[in-house]
């Protein structure tokens, strides 16, 4: 019998033990991962490239090496050129020999990732940060010579728009005159903050272009938007490049401190991954005749403290530890030119402030985005990821924390776990007197009993909650999160390792050639993430002196996604009648846009990030206690009196404290 090694696929997160000697196209096939390869594997066509992720990976408990592979092949040679990084390899001629991860590129990716982070019309009063002005200069003479070109324009600007001591930013003026004289002195002025001139266009041009941007720890959203009339006129996403180097915070920030070029490594990868988001969402105006990137005049960015760091190339190493001090709280503008981001060279790029600790500018975009200081009810807002960030309040006061959820909510230490993309099951139902599932995938239009051809692959998110709530209300699992015994259904096994598990899927229904089960460690990793965050509420609550939400948020592309009975089922957050349970979308985008749209909004971020109260749970004396009761389901002792009416009334087996 052949060694078996680790194989760990990025930015799926898929992994599991493979044979050695296997292709790292059959152990992609073997995970479910899809990589490109129209050649059938036969090494002829060079889609199925593939990136090695090398180094000791802590999070991941691996080694990576290229020492683990087949050396490298005349064939490969073919395909894989200087120009396409480092550590590529063809995945259909490549043998494993060890343990590996391995970051598939978006390119090779035949299912791709989808990420759901989509932006709502924002109703906002608009007074973005950059302006446009028109000017129309008088052609210079031989009778006026004792003034030049940008005297002349800052007293027009002076003059016609009341603008006194403006700067004019070293780029524009080394184009200004070209640029006055190409448009027959008649220019379009780029203004920020009333201070700075940031671009001059030649003749009249009315758009005016601004991206916000949400670096997520696994995905990230751009936003372009008409500054003029407020409107998103093109949506890109991704998933974070920063992925293969850690699922989250905690790893990344240890991987910056353990490789001498770790941090500079990350920061290049998310600043390469947003100039690429800009390519896109820019593409139809060059298509068009317009400007591309650099009609981009303004830009606002939200991400959690650690994205933070690593964007702006400081060194996370002090947000790891205790007392967790960030490098700078506030906002903050910097030149796109300093962080190398491919918009007009002189404009700034607006970092939204930090709360405290590993509370960061995505949570103040939601904080701006749904207002609660302006609200009577008590909300708790919940931002689900791979790192969880909570507001409670009202207008008398409000709080916030952050939980350490870890990414079991998106697919990863879940055995059949997968982020949410073609062939991932994201709803379950199942049947409580025959234990029978009925669930749907995406890319499917139908539930699976109405498909001849279902090829699933995984469970995303969205799956894992409602599979392991419909597991809770059939009695397959107790609220301890054990497998109940005895029970009469083949869908409940041993599994290799001994340990129960539940078949959601039987292998002639999936594209992987196995069964797709759900085990005894994927619950208890779940039990994990969700008692963090009842954990964190349930603090909040008490040091608030709140009893009773009067309403729930669930914020964020997974919050969006989720069944809000299922979270509610398997107690993610404290009871509340679940007609007060609402999902508000990426609110954290948002934010980003109403700050690119409103400098009021920037304003009122700086003002709220500073009165607020941060609340550090991992430190209060009671948090073990909490989190160990809010690992039962839906908790050890605290009543659910909406749960218990829901449940009584669908006639479910199962019985919770009312």
């Amino acid at each position: 019998m052949s060694k078996k090694y680790k194989v760990i696929f990025q930015p799926s997160g898929r992994r599991g033990d493979v044979h050695e000697g296997k292709t790292l196209m059959e152990s992609a096939q073997q995970l479910g991962v899809d990589l490109e390869g129209i050649c059938g594997g036969k090494g002829t066509c060079g889609k199925c490239k593939v990136r090695i992720d090398e180094g000791y990976f802590e999070k991941d408990a691996i080694d990576s090496r290229m020492a683990h592979l087949s050396p490298f092949s005349e064939g490969e040679g073919k395909f894989i050129k200087h120009g396409d990084g480092p550590n590529m390899r063809l995945a259909c001629s490549t043998y494993l020999h060890g343990d590996v991860k391995i970051f598939v590129p978006e390119k090779s990716r035949a299912g791709k990732q989808i990420v759901r982070k989509t932006a709502k019309e924002i109703s906002i009063a608009l007074d973005p940060a950059v302006r446009k002005y028109f000017v129309e200069l008088q052609k210079p003479t031989l009778h006026d010579l004792t003034m030049s070109d940008m005297e002349r324009l800052k007293k027009f600007m002076q003059e016609e728009y009341g603008l006194s001591g403006l700067t004019v930013d070293y780029p524009v003026i080394v184009d200004l005159q070209d640029t006055l004289r190409k448009g027959d002195w008649k220019t379009t002025v780029s203004v920020w903050m009333g201070q700075e001139i940031v671009k001059v266009e030649p003749g009249f041009v009315e758009v005016n272009y601004g991206l916000a941007v949400d670096v997520g720890t696994t995905t990230v959203a751009a936003y372009l938007c008409d500054m003029s009339t407020g409107k998103v006129v093109a949506t890109e996403s991704m998933m974070n490049p920063q992925v293969p180097y850690g699922e989250d915070v905690m790893s990344r920030i240890t991987y910056a401190m353990t490789n001498d070029d770790g941090l500079d490594t990350m920061q290049e990868a998310i600043i390469s991954g947003i100039n690429e988001l800009i390519d896109k969402a820019t593409a139809d105006l060059k298509a068009n005749g317009a400007a591309g990137a650099e009609s981009i005049t303004d830009m606002t960015v939200v991400f959690n403290t650690a994205m933070h760091h690593i964007f702006l190339g400081f060194n996370p190493e002090y947000i790891g530890r205790s007392p967790f001090i960030p490098a700078i709280q506030n906002d903050i503008n910097i030149k796109a030119r300093d962080l190398g981001i491919n918009i007009n060279r002189a404009s700034y790029i607006h970092v939204l402030p930090l709360e405290a600790g590993f509370v960061g500018a995505d949570n103040v975009g939601v904080l701006i985005a749904e207002e609660p200081y302006n609200q009577d009810e008590k909300v708790l807002i919940i931002d689900i990821g791979t790192n969880g960030e909570l507001l409670l309040g009202n207008r008398d006061s409000l709080c916030s924390t952050s939980c350490a959820t870890g990414p079991a909510f998106e697919g990863a230490q879940i055995k059949f776990g997968m982020r949410a993309a073609p062939g991932a099951i994201e709803r379950v139902v199942i049947d409580p007197e025959t234990k029978e599932p009925r669930y749907k995938v995406i890319g499917k239009a139908d539930w699976h009993t109405h498909i001849e051809k279902v090829d699933a692959k995984g469970i995303c998110g969205s799956g894992i909650i409602d599979v392991a709530a419909e597991m809770f209300k059939g009695g397959i699992i107790d609220k301890s999160g054990r497998f109940v015994p005895d029970l009469d259904t083949p869908r409940v096994r041993k599994g290799a390792d001994g340990k129960p598990e539940y078949v959601l899927a039987w292998a002639n229904e999936t594209s992987i050639g196995s069964d797709i089960t759900v085990t005894q460690s994927d619950i208890r990793a779940l039990q994990l993430a969700k008692g963090a965050l009842y954990a964190g509420a349930k603090l909040m609550m008490k040091k608030m002196g709140i009893e009773k939400l009067d309403r729930v948020m669930l914020a964020g592309a997974f919050g969006s996604y989720i069944n809000k009975e299922s979270a509610l089922t398997l107690g993610m957050f404290p009871d509340c009648d679940i007609e007060k349970v609402y999902a508000i979308g990426n609110a954290a985008g948002d934010g980003a846009l109403m700050a690119l749209l409103n400098i009021g909004k920037r304003k009122e971020a700086r003002e709220r990030a500073r009165w607020l109260e941060f609340v550090e749970i991992a430190v209060e004396p009671e948090f073990e206690r909490e989190f160990m009761r809010a690992m039962h389901i839906p908790h050890m002792k605290d009543k659910f009196t909406n749960l218990k009416k829901m449940l009584d009334e669908r006639g479910a087996p199962v019985k919770v404290k009312g």
